[in-house]
């Protein structure tokens, strides 16, 4: 019995460090630079559909899924994500997400993000599914 309480508590421990060791950082520093003016100004989640955008983040998204990256919580903390220098964008940080723009999530969406592992999306997704999958991002994570 005292055994194995030594054992859970070391088990519990150890897993507690191994997932902060993986959470992105919050605030994360912007390296990405700013979309064009016409682009940041965009916003066109109103007409775009969460759930196909969930479908999107999840498993259809080519060249691969974003939560292969973003993470299942949007955190940042996805198993790829783990190798990359930055690490990917933390939809979950208020602090970080409440000056990037529906339009400025589009453009990097569209056109990668040089110097991160963030490719460009904009000849594998159409338009609308890339607000599809920004209305979903914003929706369930960015408050």
């Amino acid at each position: 019995m005292k055994k194995t309480l030594i054992v859970s508590v070391l088990a519990v421990f150890f897993l507690s460090m191994t997932a902060s060791a993986f959470a992105a950082e919050c605030p994360q520093p912007r390296k990405t630079k700013s979309a064009p003016s016409s682009d940041a100004k965009k916003d066109n989640t109103d007409k775009a559909d969460a759930a196909n955008g969930k479908a999107l983040y999840d498993k259809t998204a080519k060249p691969m899924a974003c939560k292969n990256c973003h993470g299942d919580n949007g955190d940042g903390a996805g198993k790829l994500g783990a190798a990359l220098k930055p690490k990917p964008r933390n939809f979950a940080c208020a602090e970080t997400m409440k000056d990037i723009s529906a339009g400025q999530m589009y453009w990097i969406i569209k056109n990668g993000s040089p110097g991160t592992g963030m490719a460009p999306h904009g000849k594998t997704m159409k338009d609308n599914e890339i607000w599809d999958v920004i209305k979903y991002v914003r929706e369930t994570w960015v408050k």
